[in-house]
């Protein structure tokens, strides 16, 4: 019996990758159809309907009596606005048409566990790469993401490939790749600009420890570069800075100011502050300076109490690999929401301290995912952030599970 589901396994692969499309799509629809968002809502609506109506990618930032004001826009990445412009673009707010954009989340969510199965292959049979595939698309936040208006599941996508063809790449050398692998980047950055960082992890281990070429790393990075060079070049004419979004100040505020529990919590209820903030110049620079004013705010706020601010550190960073003790948000304590996040966590931790620590490969994801620990610890954290490092979880686990049957056999 075993033998045969071995064979199977090798020698049907097709049927294996049919059953993962089919799966992920199907168990998505009537998540989508039950909790799936029926318009447009928070920055989303702000931007989208300035596209639409003004043809400025505008933002009025978090207040209501700014929403008179066209701001060009430096606080959210471009790229997911466009996505939905394409999608509501001939009828703006129209159920139907956000039921298009669910839709097609749906099928990069798809995409997605096959791209995540192929990743695993590097790394695990073909056994294992697919029930932790099966898994990956039902674990509840992945299920949940898609169902909402959210750059998420198309970061997740983006993600996914970029780690897959960069293990080829390294594998292959292959300057064909160079494209793809530049164009992912581009469009991950054009998502959220932090991925700049990780490109640049990324191509140096690649040299560092596997001498890759350094014409095919210029080349990648030149390439990512120019894909994302007209809206650098928008934000260069109309603010003077090289930039894709000026956000750093305010996410770094809300994860240090005085009244801050670690997880993400934006409610301004400093009267000073607010006087601060209602005395900016109302211009095209207001997002640049909206943000400098809670840079310097966080700033004061580290300074004033820096070992509450290392505290917060630390707890952001437990909430973010295990479980958050505080959280706020709705539903966040549910069994099928919390018992998933904790126990991979768990199993991700010791699957790292498993690892085989000789492994270039699973040493360079280990780094990129405490980066992203890192990264997300100094500022603040959403639940949805956790879809991000969510595929390296699972792949740490695996790591665990073929330690575990290794010790058995």
């Amino acid at each position: 019996m075993l033998k045969k589901e071995i064979d199977f396994f090798e020698n049907k692969e097709i049927y294996l990758l049919t059953f993962l499309v089919l799966f992920s799509f199907f168990i998505r629809i009537p998540v989508v159809y039950v909790l799936g968002d029926t318009s447009l809502e928070h920055e989303w609506i702000v931007l989208v309907n300035n596209l639409i109506n003004h043809g400025k990618l505008a933002f009025s930032y978090h207040d209501a009596h700014l929403s008179k004001y066209l701001f060009p826009n430096l606080y959210m990445p471009p790229l997911y606005a466009y996505y939905l412009y394409l999608f509501l673009i001939l009828n703006f707010q129209d159920q139907v048409n956000i039921q298009i954009v669910l839709f097609s989340q749906i099928l990069l969510a798809s995409i997605s566990v096959i791209i995540f199965y192929k990743l695993n292959k590097i790394f695990f049979s073909k056994r294992l790469s697919f029930y932790s595939s099966v898994f990956f698309s039902a674990f509840p936040l992945h299920l949940y993401a898609c169902s909402q208006i959210s750059s998420i599941t198309l970061q997740t996508f983006l993600t996914i490939s970029f780690f897959y063809l960069f293990f080829r790449f390294i594998k292959e050398k292959n300057f064909s790749l160079v494209f793809l692998i530049s164009l992912t980047s581009g469009l991950l950055i054009l998502l959220r600009q932090e991925f700049v960082a990780v490109l640049i992890l990324s191509l140096a281990y690649a040299y560092t420890f596997y001498k890759i070429n350094i014409k095919k790393i210029f080349f990648i990075f030149l390439i990512s570069l120019i894909t994302i060079s007209p809206y650098l070049i928008r934000n260069f004419i109309i603010f003077d800075t090289i930039t894709i979004t000026k956000t750093t100040g305010y996410n770094l505020w809300k994860g240090s100011h005085p009244m801050a529990e670690g997880i993400a919590g934006s409610e301004i209820k400093d009267n000073n502050l607010r006087k601060k903030i209602d005395s900016i110049p109302k211009n095209k620079f207001y997002g640049l300076n909206y943000d400098n004013l809670f840079l310097n705010e966080a700033i004061k706020n580290i300074k004033d109490d820096p070992l509450r601010y290392l505290s917060l550190f630390f707890k952001k960073a437990i909430s973010f690999l295990l479980i958050d003790l505080n959280s706020t948000a709705p539903n966040y304590y549910h069994p099928l929401h919390y018992l998933p996040v904790l126990l991979l966590g768990i199993t991700t931790l010791f699957g790292i301290g498993f690892s085989d620590k000789k492994s270039y490969k699973l040493n360079y994801l280990i780094l990129i995912f405490f980066f992203y620990v890192f990264i997300f610890s100094t500022v603040s954290i959403l639940p949805r952030y956790k879809l991000i490092i969510l595929p390296l979880q699972i792949i740490f686990t695996n790591v665990l599970i073929d330690k575990v049957k290794k010790f058995i056999s």
